[in-house]
């Protein structure tokens, strides 16, 4: 039985990589702050690891055989301040440099280092083909972080096989995107965000778990993938989709550029630009999405009970 760590684990995406890898057979680890209030019946084995304060615990460090780095501050919690963006790139850059070092030193058998970035790296479309892995980064905040980030992941390819996907915008019942989205919708309103014709890259939540699992257990997949479905979709087709979906009769709503400037501040930048990334590495390497378009992806969360 492989034993996986995963950082992060306690939030949206590392929740569900961690029921499935234990559906699998996996032994888990779950590095967290705060290990003592997780619930300790569930599987899983919760160790302490502080990055802030170069904290971890070797003795859980010494049984992995892989690693899947998620752990990061929110993009989109809370308003860009200087103070903010700090905790956003360290959180990444630093936290990642220091798991690192501590595989090196305290994990002898971790041969497989999978790690998140995201799509933030390429910034906004500019009149060009989709995204693909070997595009050059954008000089904007989110791009110069994802940058950095990458560069510490990169460091662990020193001693195992390391894999970095760049999320797409994660789809999911209880978390991720998708409750913004469709929280208007419930109320009978379908919030168009300035044009609407802003390309979403998206990946729902099970096939960015199934994408994680794959990687751990297919040798030959290293280096940079983008985890995003095949067909993007509009941020208007996205919400028209939620609303066909749900039924009812629904009022279309425009949201200003500018008023999500005031109500957001630098971090409405995000959600007015469009971003068209490919998916079709990951494919080529063999793997299958259950999910690919957003129809099927809606229906999905919507019938999810859990």
């Amino acid at each position: 039985m492989k034993t996986v760590g995963i950082t992060g684990g306690t939030g949206f995406v590392g929740r569900h990589l961690a029921k499935l890898l234990k559906e699998k057979g996996y032994k888990i680890v779950i590095f967290t702050t705060h290990p003592e209030k997780e619930h300790h019946g569930s599987g899983y084995t919760y160790s302490y690891w502080d990055p802030r304060n170069n904290k971890c615990d070797l003795i859980a460090l010494k049984q992995l055989d892989a690693v899947v780095h998620l752990a990061g501050a929110g993009i989109a919690d809370k308003r860009w301040t200087k103070k903010r963006k700090k905790e956003i790139m360290n959180s990444r850059t630093e936290g990642t440099r220091f798991l690192v070092s501590q595989l090196k030193q305290h994990a002898p058998n971790c041969r497989t280092f999978i790690a998140a970035s995201a799509i933030g790296f390429y910034g906004p479309d500019r009149n060009t083909p989709p995204f693909i892995e070997t595009a050059a980064p954008y000089k904007d905040f989110l791009g110069e972080t994802c940058v950095l980030w990458e560069k510490e992941s990169r460091a662990a390819a020193e001693f195992s096989r390391t894999v970095i996907f760049r999320f797409g915008i994660v789809m999911g019942k209880n978390g991720g995107a998708y409750p913004q989205f469709a929280k208007p919708i419930s109320f009978g309103i379908m919030p168009i965000i300035g044009s609407g014709r802003q390309i979403i890259s998206w990946i729902h939540v099970d096939d960015l778990r199934g994408l994680i699992c794959f990687a751990l257990e297919h040798d030959h997949i290293n280096g940079v993938y983008n985890a995003v479905a095949p067909e993007p979709v509009s941020q208007k087709n996205l919400v028209k989709t939620i609303a066909h979906t749900k039924g009812g009769f629904k009022i279309p709503a425009k949201v200003p550029a500018t008023m999500l400037k005031l109500m957001l501040g630098e971090v409405s930048s995000e959600l007015l630009k469009s971003c068209t990334v490919s998916g079709e590495k990951i494919l080529q390497e063999g793997f299958l999405f259950s999910y690919p378009k957003i129809d099927l992806a809606v229906r999905s969360i919507m019938s999810d009970h859990s």
